[in-house]
């Protein structure tokens, strides 16, 4: 039987009102239950506190249930090319990055510290270090400060290795211009290192300087941007992370 927040169901209640009387808890405990995914209604798990339940509706609290808190999580997407990160928005046809942050998408990868998502991790996550749209690679999602903070404040310290397809003939000592400091649109960008990893692909080494500059750097140096895609952030690569698959960020790990 379905549920519904608004149930003209006079017998209807709220789950979590339901839940804290039949366990014999406080409100706020059985609204931390039911938020964290312990808590199902005729066997399936439901994470809405204010979803309305009927008398007949079976509601039970899962084994291992607790009240520790939700920690805050970092999410390691690898984002396709043709995807925004502006939140999805009604009418916009572009497709949204954030749309894949969904649990059928979590990658199967071996991680020491492996994490069961929870609807929680989902909501209120802040993209950091933008990625043009025609761009692919590791993009990062945060509900936690301590990396909001870092990936913001410290956003110039933290270097970012990028894989540019190429075509053309790039102009005479273009990678010690690049070195130097290169002049693009009037403006002096800071010393970049790259290196030519085969005939038409170029690996970058950014740092104050965001990936949106690789197009008209590029075009400065002679050659045409095919496509783009950010291969690590700081100390985190993007690996074998599949494309339009996401990780969790392991305790351990640090930008």
């Amino acid at each position: 039987m379905p549920l519904h927040d608004q149930d003209p169901d006079p017998h209807s209640i709220r789950l979590s009102k339901r839940l804290a009387n039949e366990i014999g808890c406080s409100r706020a405990e059985a609204e931390h239950y039911i938020d964290a995914g312990f808590v199902t209604v005729d066997g399936q798990v439901q994470d809405t506190p204010g979803a309305r339940v009927r008398p007949e509706q079976a509601v039970a609290l899962q084994p291992g249930a607790n009240l520790k808190p939700i920690q805050p999580v970092t999410l390691l997407l690898h984002k396709p090319a043709g995807y925004s990160l502006h939140l999805p928005q009604p009418g916009r046809d572009t497709p949204s990055a954030a749309s894949l942050l969904t649990p059928g998408n979590l990658a199967d990868v071996d991680t020491p510290q492996p994490v069961h998502p929870l609807p929680r991790h989902f909501r209120h996550q802040q993209f950091l270090l933008p990625l043009p749209r025609a761009a692919s690679g590791l993009v990062v999602f945060s509900q936690d400060p301590r990396i909001i903070r870092r990936l913001t404040e410290d956003a110039d310290l933290v270097e970012q290795e990028c894989l540019a397809e190429v075509r053309g003939q790039m102009v005479e000592d273009g990678l010690a211009l690049l070195a130097k400091g290169l002049y693009v649109e009037g403006d002096r960008l800071p010393p970049i290192k790259a290196s030519w990893q085969n005939e038409t692909h170029l690996r970058f080494a950014l740092k104050r300087v965001a990936p949106e500059w690789v197009a008209p750097v590029c075009t400065a140096l002679g050659l045409e941007l095919v496509a783009l895609k950010r291969l690590r952030l700081g100390r985190i690569s993007l690996g074998k992370l599949p494309e339009g698959q996401w990780r969790y960020l392991q305790g351990y790990e640090r930008f």
